[in-house]
């Protein structure tokens, strides 16, 4: 395993003879970029990677070819990347998970902020608070006065510790000062029937996956997470309409490309890549899946990443979260 110095001084060396030819830079690319994935097929983040690689072919002259590296929470798939040249043809699509595995592991093979160039944001995907019908609530004020008189009474499932189920939860309990039982599943697709069947009474959602329920008079939903109301679910209120002020929570991805990659790549890749998520073909792909588009800029989306760590860490100094290891 190389160290962290040779592997800057090499990362430099390359950096180096691609600025010195500018050449290079010109015709990038010459051939397809990996995207690599760190999560198993079939998840948002696979998804997001494979419209995004598709649609990227037009504005950058070349798609993206998809990887899928998963393992250890994505830090399999993105240490890969931290250590691939920095030549543009080696990108990361990190999702929510890389900023709070910066603040929940302990070891993480690879810094988040030094080791990465940020490209831009994709997008972000709000949760729906779902209760189970026989809970006495009809609004999220009513679910919050609940809450508060019978503390870790009431029980949410999540799709494990650190995910973005179980931390939209951490983050509203932190707001709106209510304790509650977290019991963990191996994802939401095991803990939607405990929910449907009262065993637990809410959880944070997928609007996608939560929907036919809501619609079916199964659940009942009290509040979207985002800050503008959910096109999917357009009679519930955002959780500020429904007197949270100041709660917002998203599931979030963007791509990344390995630190040293010179600035007239990972320019060309934000032009490209936001021209692509600005079309209409890739917002009428994402807007059934309820994934609002946010382009960002390079600045823009490393200043969204320092943030969002920032939150965690917060949470995590106030006592509302623990450490994964």
């Amino acid at each position: 395993m190389r160290t962290i110095t040779s592997r800057l001084i090499g990362c430099s060396v390359v950096a180096a003879a691609l600025v010195a030819d500018p050449g290079v830079a010109q015709t990038y690319p010459a051939r397809s970029p990996r995207l690599v994935v760190p999560y198993v097929a079939g998840g948002m983040g696979d998804f997001l990677g494979r419209v995004v690689g598709e649609a990227v072919q037009e504005p950058l002259g070349a798609s993206f070819v998809i990887e899928n590296r998963g393992g250890a929470g994505g830090n399999v798939g993105v240490s890969y990347v931290a250590k691939s040249a920095p030549d543009g043809y080696t990108l990361a699509l990190v999702c929510l998970s890389y900023a709070s595995n910066a603040v929940l592991q302990s070891r993480i093979p690879y810094d988040p902020i030094k080791d990465f160039a940020p490209i831009t944001l994709i997008g972000s995907s709000p949760s729906v608070i779902v209760v189970h019908p026989s809970l006495p609530v009809k609004t999220l004020k009513e679910f919050i006065a609940l809450a508060k008189q019978r503390p870790n009474e009431l029980a949410f499932g999540s799709s494990g510790p650190g995910t973005g189920s179980h931390l939209s939860v951490e983050l509203f309990k932190a707001e709106t000062d209510t304790q509650m039982t977290h019991i963990p599943y191996k994802g939401t697709a095991q803990a939607l029937p405990d929910l449907l069947a009262g065993r637990i009474q809410f959880m944070f959602d997928f609007p996608t996956v939560s929907q036919q329920h809501i619609k079916a008079g199964k659940l009942r939903a009290l509040a979207i997470t985002s800050r503008q109301r959910s096109d999917t679910l357009p009679d519930v209120p955002t959780a500020a309409e429904a007197g949270v002020q100041g709660y917002e929570f998203g599931t979030w991805c963007g791509i990344l490309a390995p630190a040293g990659v010179p600035a007239s790549i990972t320019d060309r890749l934000n032009a490209s890549l936001v021209k692509a998520l600005e079309s209409p073909a890739v917002r009428n792909r994402l807007a059934p899946q309820a994934i609002q588009v946010l382009p960002m800029s390079q600045q823009e989306f490393g200043t969204f990443i320092r943030a969002d760590i920032e939150r965690w860490r917060n949470l995590l100094r106030a006592g509302r979260l623990q450490m994964l290891e």
